[in-house]
C-alpha cells in the first residue's frame, strides 16, 4: 500500500476492498450451488458446513479465516502488524456475505452436470473478479494470503511457491475432514476444487490487466494535483 495516502483515496480503497469481499463470497456461494466442491481454500469449510449444517458454509468460513489470522499471530509474533488485525471484523463479513450469497444463488435453478458445471466456471470467473478488485483496492490481505506471506516470510520461501503448497494443504485436509465425518467417503470435493484452484488465479489475471488502468484512475485521489495546476 502506498505511504501518504490521502483520508479519502483511503476510503475508496477500502470500499472497493469491501465490494471485492462481497463479489468474493458471491463467487464461492455460485461455485459451491453447482455442488462440484468448491475452491481450496473454502474446502475445509465446505465439508464442515455438510457434516454440520446447523452452521451455515459462512459461518464455517469465518472459523476457519480466524484460525488462520491466529496462525499468522504465532508465525510472526512480534512482527505481526496491528493493522492486520482488521481481517478478523473483515472476515465476519466475508462469512455474512457468503450466506447472502448463497440465498441469491438459490434463485437460479440447476439441474443436470452441464448445468452445475456452467455454476463452478461461473463462481470460479466471479471469484477471481472479487480478487482482482481487492488486489487492485491495494489496502489489506485477506486472511488466506496473509497466511501464505507469513509462511513465505518465516520461512524464506517464494511466495508463489507456499501457495501452491497452501492449496494441496487445503485440500488434503478437506479430504481428511470427508473421511473422518462421512465414514471414509470423500464427500464436498470434486472436479469443481480442481476446476477452482487451476483457473482462479487465471481469472486474477485476466481481470486485473483488464480492468487497471480504470481502477488506478478511479481510485487515485486528483484533488491535490488540481489544486496545484490551479495554484499555476
Amino acid at each position: 500500500m502506498k505511504e501518504n495516502m490521502s483520508r479519502r483515496e483511503l476510503l475508496k480503497r477500502y470500499g472497493l476492498f469491501i465490494i471485492s469481499l462481497f463479489i468474493s463470497a458471491l463467487g464461492v456461494a455460485v461455485t459451491k450451488r453447482g455442488e462440484l466442491g468448491v475452491s481450496p481454500i473454502s474446502s475445509a469449510a465446505n465439508v464442515m458446513s455438510m457434516r454440520f449444517p446447523a452452521l451455515s458454509l459462512g459461518s464455517w468460513l469465518i472459523i476457519w479465516n480466524c484460525i488462520l489470522i491466529a496462525g499468522q499471530i504465532a508465525l510472526l509474533r512480534r512482527n505481526f502488524k496491528l493493522i492486520q488485525l482488521l481481517q478478523i471484523p473483515l472476515s465476519f463479513l466475508f462469512g455474512w456475505f457468503t450466506d447472502i450469497g448463497m440465498c441469491i444463488a438459490r434463485l437460479f435453478p440447476v439441474s443436470g452436470y452441464i448445468s452445475r458445471l456452467v455454476a463452478v466456471v461461473c463462481g470460479t470467473a466471479i471469484l477471481g473478479f472479487g480478487i482482482s478488485l481487492s488486489v487492485a483496492a491495494n489496502v489489506i490481505m485477506n486472511s488466506g494470503e496473509a497466511f501464505v506471506k507469513a509462511v513465505s516470510d518465516v520461512s524464506g520461501k517464494e511466495f508463489g511457491n507456499v501457495k501452491i503448497i497452501f492449496d494441496i494443504s487445503n485440500v488434503t485436509f478437506a479430504a481428511v475432514l470427508s473421511l473422518a465425518l462421512f465414514d471414509f467417503k470423500i464427500v464436498g470435493l470434486r472436479e469443481g476444487t480442481v476446476i477452482a484452484a487451476l483457473f482462479t488465479g487465471v481469472c486474477v489475471k485476466f481481470f486485473t490487466k483488464l480492468c487497471k488502468e480504470g481502477l488506478d484512475r478511479m481510485l487515485s485521489d486528483n484533488t491535490q494535483k488540481g489544486n496545484e495546476i490551479n495554484a499555476q
